[in-house]
């Protein structure tokens, strides 16, 4: 038998700690029951509870003072999630996996109870749970999950702080691998192996290759074509390394051959100048608000962005723009320590034929920011 201590795992305190803080969300929503979907997500809050990074479809239910039960509905996925998962009941969902939860919650004498849901169950699932169990109240508890889980705790944060550096060697194996004659889809094969060879996986590579003198896209492009680099293009970037649920990030701009032209360092020292200005104005206290408001300095210089701003680490809370470019309704909300953020300028020009993005990770802290990224921040000149 396989055994847990073979696998990266989070300590008996801090799982303990996770589940006292399910029990607080079951008292403030007032239910019964927290029934969790996912379907394979490695960060999902199944994964977050349970230690078990996920595969395809699985239920959690949770309940106070009672043993959690976790449903596989992969019957060869039992095995591992044996090993891997702190619930130690571990069961196959049957055949058909709602019907697996509806019994579940029979069998614990849930029916007719009020059920707190987390996850997006499928509309055809979450018909059957109420038409099987109409006597039931079923009711939305995603959003204080997501709220709880943006304050990351000391090994969560170690842990990104290992995702981060294998970004960062990613970036690094781009730097040195980069040559004039390349396909653009093969600059994936540079950045995978920094992370498949420390037992990560691959989060993002968005990418885009272009002639500094002649450019076309303004953001890093989530599918690569087979164009061929050569001497005077650069490369936009944003890239993700990740390690057991948990993703670092991190943007830089190369080129080959030369240095960035003139019109592609003033767009360079734009991105730098909005980070910088939001990396040293965000700590403990600061508001979003805040925080666009001094974003709009990009516009004063004659740019704008396309991408979100600032979001959190695996994409939590808070996600927003510029004042003048907002596309989400963000609530008004102010950054806490030991959140982990992604500071991410993708600055671009009015006609969108030209545009770069500049960023990385970093831990909000009382008094500033930490970065998690160690790889330089400046524009990276590969001599091919």
């Amino acid at each position: 038998m396989r055994e847990r201590s073979e696998f990266p795992r989070f300590s008996d305190s801090e799982m303990a700690a996770r589940h006292e803080h399910a029990r607080r969300v079951i008292e403030e929503t007032g239910v019964d029951a927290l029934l969790f979907y996912s379907t394979g997500h490695f960060g999902s809050e199944i994964c977050w509870l349970t230690d078990w990074p996920g595969a395809r479809e699985a239920y959690l239910l949770l309940e106070p003072s009672r043993e959690p039960v976790l449903l596989v509905q992969f019957y060869n996925h039992i095995p591992m999630a044996r090993v891997l998962s702190t619930a130690r009941d571990v069961r196959w969902a049957g055949a058909d996996t709602a019907t697996g939860a509806i019994e579940l919650l029979q069998e614990r004498g849930l029916e007719g109870k009020r059920i707190g849901l987390v996850g997006s169950i499928p509309h055809i699932q979450y018909q059957k749970l109420r038409e099987r169990l109409s006597k039931s109240e079923f009711v939305e508890a995603g959003g204080k999950f997501r709220a709880l889980r943006t304050i990351k705790s000391p090994e969560e944060i170690e842990r990104i702080r290992v995702a981060s550096k294998l970004t960062d060697d990613s970036m690094q194996a781009l730097a040195e691998g980069i040559k004039p004659g390349m396909r653009e889809n093969e600059l994936a094969a540079l950045i995978e192996p920094a992370y498949l060879k420390a037992g990560g996986y691959a989060g993002i590579h968005f990418m885009t290759t272009m002639p500094m003198r002649d450019p076309h896209f303004p953001v890093p492009a989530q599918y690569q074509s087979d164009r061929r680099l050569q001497k005077g293009d650069c490369l936009i970037t944003e890239i993700s390394g990740s390690y057991w649920g948990y993703s670092g990030q991190i943007h830089r701009t190369y080129s080959l051959g030369e240095g960035p032209t003139l019109e592609w360092k003033k767009l360079h020292d734009a991105a730098v100048e909005l980070f910088d200005t939001l990396a040293n104005l965000i700590k403990d206290g600061v508001t979003v608000c805040e925080a666009e408001e001094a974003a709009e300095i990009v516009h004063r210089r004659g740019y704008s962005i396309y991408d979100d701003l600032i979001h959190g680490a695996n994409q939590y809370p808070p996600v927003f723009q510029t004042k003048t470019t907002r596309r989400h309704n963000m609530p008004a909300m102010a950054f806490r320590e030991n959140m982990v953020i992604v500071i991410q300028p993708n600055v671009i020009t009015p006609d969108e034929k030209m545009g770069l993005q500049f960023g990385e990770t970093l831990v909000v802290k009382k008094n500033g920011c930490e970065s998690l990224n160690r790889f330089p921040r400046e524009w990276i000149v590969c001599e091919g």
